[in-house]
């Protein structure tokens, strides 16, 4: 098995430099956190009606528009008091 790894490493051209301590790690990353990232991944029969992002955010913002916003629900549920009855 290691034949094979060493006979592929050999045969790849030399213009390929693969030097990775060039590198910089987490070159990008500030502009990520600045610009913010949100990757999804679309199903392949969604993916043929909207061939851009432009396509896709447009279609979400009709949508948004078309239903009415929800309130935010807290994080503890709204306990609610039973009215008192003339028995109690």
């Amino acid at each position: 098995m290691k034949r094979n790894v060493a006979r592929q490493r050999d045969d790849m051209s030399p213009e390929y430099d693969l030097d990775y301590s060039k590198g910089i790690r987490g070159k990008y990353y500030a502009r990520l956190l600045k610009e913010g990232s949100n990757v999804v991944v679309l199903d392949p029969d969604v993916a043929q009606r909207f061939r851009t992002s432009a396509a896709v955010n447009d279609a979400l913002r009709k949508l948004l528009k078309q239903t009415r916003p929800r309130p935010h629900s807290s994080a503890r549920p709204i306990e609610r008091r039973r009215s008192r009855s003339s028995t109690d």
